[in-house]
């Protein structure tokens, strides 16, 4: 985990982006260089300045990034997470790091030793998200436990069971009803879906 300590504009527009600087755990930026990838909050994003002596590093997000992700624009607690290597274990599902949707928390309580997190997701995720399946929260690779299309197709819930490990280790311990989420579907679901399509334009 890592937090958002300053934010500053990049322009007086809303066309500008922002500049953030974040603060990390000793010891993360070690082997962080400029140029390197860091996803936070699951959205993939470029280190324009490091300051490996005072656990810092600084990014710019476009306004555009910002309008299509959750929780970047204001100081406070992040999840971390730097690019995998080619020789590194892969312990989760693969992410890429680029936000397909913002989903809200519907309900986020302690059930025995786990909590269950309930998230709303956009409607036209839901063809993505299945049980047993991957689902990308705010960076956090976790799996499906129940899904749930709306009758008014307003949207698709989900059902997630985190363990205490998870929760005392990410920033999801902050979340609460009506928390937006970042999202992002499994990687291989892309390539299924266009498979499918066998060349057939996709519906808009």
């Amino acid at each position: 985990m890592g937090r958002i300590v300053a934010i500053h504009s990049l322009g007086s527009s809303l066309n500008h982006g922002k500049r953030l600087t974040i603060e990390t755990p000793a010891g993360y930026l070690d082997d962080v260089g400029l140029g390197d990838s860091i996803a936070i909050n699951g959205a993939c994003m470029t280190v324009i300045t490091v300051d490996v002596s005072e656990n810092q590093f600084w990014i710019e997000i476009s306004a555009e990034s910002l309008a299509r992700t959750s929780g970047l624009s204001e100081p406070g607690p992040v999840n971390l997470e730097k690019a995998l290597r080619a020789h590194d274990r892969l312990g989760g599902h693969i992410v890429a790091g680029h936000v397909d949707g913002i989903g809200s928390v519907t309900h986020f309580a302690e059930v025995g030793e786990s909590w269950e997190l309930r998230i709303l997701a956009p409607y036209e995720l839901g063809k993505y998200l299945a049980y047993k399946g991957s689902i990308t929260v705010n960076g956090v690779s976790l799996t499906v436990n129940r899904v749930a299309d709306l009758t008014d197709r307003t949207g698709c819930e989900i059902s997630i069971n985190l363990i205490p490990h998870t929760v005392h280790n990410t920033a999801l311990q902050h979340l609460h009803a009506k928390s937006q989420v970042n999202l992002e579907i499994d990687l291989i679901a892309r390539y299924v879906e266009r498979m499918l399509q066998n060349g057939r334009t996709p519906e808009p």
